[in-house]
């Protein structure tokens, strides 16, 4: 007689083999996760290391370079040689601006250390190539420009914004407000100077304007080190911006931030841990408004006072 399986015995095999894939999925899926999270610190130290080899040849100082140079794009569909951008050269008026060099594609300023784009995409994000807020040009395809990756400190490198601008144009040289310089930092290993963002509009942690030196073309810029803002870029929030208190509300991946530091180390902090590193908005002697407890997606911020320095924050390269 032939033997075989019964209907019941084949439905048991069944519902255990689905039993233990449910339980094996997600730790497939945690396993996933941790080595996006490792590819990101090893991007961020190679991105680190960049900037550590640029000031090396810049006299201890770092990039913030604005110009302008055709075929520079980050993304390569813009380089080709039958791509015309719509206002000639691609840098000035409502843009696209695909071969501008300046904050908003500071990846250019250490591209020729790292020699590689997708070093500043972040393996657990895609592109953002929503429209920009400016000309509504789209980020990626039209812009060139990475969102949603990596972004730099301009609180520590400063910034220009000198090209195509008359020498008495406001804003047109932005010093940071420890000179701009990697040696001027208290302490390289605690300062932050990469971070992952998921900002559409901006891939830089914002600066702070005070306003005194807002009208100048020569202006003091200091780090948006402002805890009510990070954490409504970071955390979940009610309807009234204010955060949810767990890192299960993060709006980052896993709850974790993956951070590069002025000496070119890197790791991963939690969202809160990041947050306790950051004065609040009380302590940094700025008002808390819109700005700063719903976040902005502009890069400047005006609250008309010069913050408090004399604070002990190395994150934000206060103190030592």
């Amino acid at each position: 007689m032939k033997k075989a399986f019964t209907l019941i015995e084949l439905l048991v095999v069944i519902a255990i083999i689905a039993i233990l894939a449910a339980m094996l999925f997600p730790v497939y899926a945690q396993a996933k996760q941790s080595a996006k999270k490792a590819v990101a610190i090893s991007n961020q130290k190679q991105l680190g290391l960049g900037v550590i080899l640029y000031t090396s040849d810049y006299d201890d100082v770092y990039p913030r370079n604005d110009d302008c140079y055709a075929r520079s794009a980050l993304n390569p569909a813009l380089n080709a040689a039958g791509y015309t951008p719509s206002n000639g050269d691609g840098c000035s008026g409502a843009g696209p601006y695909p071969w501008r060099m300046n904050h908003y594609s500071w990846q250019k300023w250490i591209l020729p250390y790292t020699k590689s784009v997708e070093m500043f995409e972040h393996p657990s994000r895609q592109k953002l190539d929503t429209p920009a807020i400016s000309g509504g040009w789209r980020q990626w395809t039209e812009n060139g420009q990475i969102m949603g990756g990596f972004a730099i400190n301009l609180g520590l490198t400063g910034a220009l914004n000198t090209y195509n601008r008359s020498a008495t144009a406001a804003g047109r040289l932005r010093n940071s407000w420890l000179g701009g310089t990697q040696s001027s930092i208290p302490n390289v290993s605690q300062a932050m100077l990469l971070f992952e963002f998921s900002n559409p509009n901006i891939n830089y942690s914002p600066v702070l304007v005070d306003g005194v030196n807002d009208p100048l073309s020569t202006q003091t810029i200091y780090p948006m080190a402002i805890r009510e803002f990070w954490a409504a870029n970071f955390k979940k929030s009610d309807a009234s911006c204010n955060p949810l208190a767990d890192d299960d509300a993060s709006r980052v991946s896993g709850g974790v931030i993956v951070v590069g530091f002025a000496d070119g180390s890197a790791k991963a902090l939690q969202t809160n841990a990041f947050l306790s590193r950051t004065p609040t908005a009380a302590e940094y002697g700025v008002p808390v408004d819109a700005n700063t407890k719903c976040g902005i997606s502009s890069g400047t911020y005006r609250p008309g006072v010069t913050p408090v320095l004399s604070l002990q924050y190395p994150f934000w390269a206060f103190g030592s």
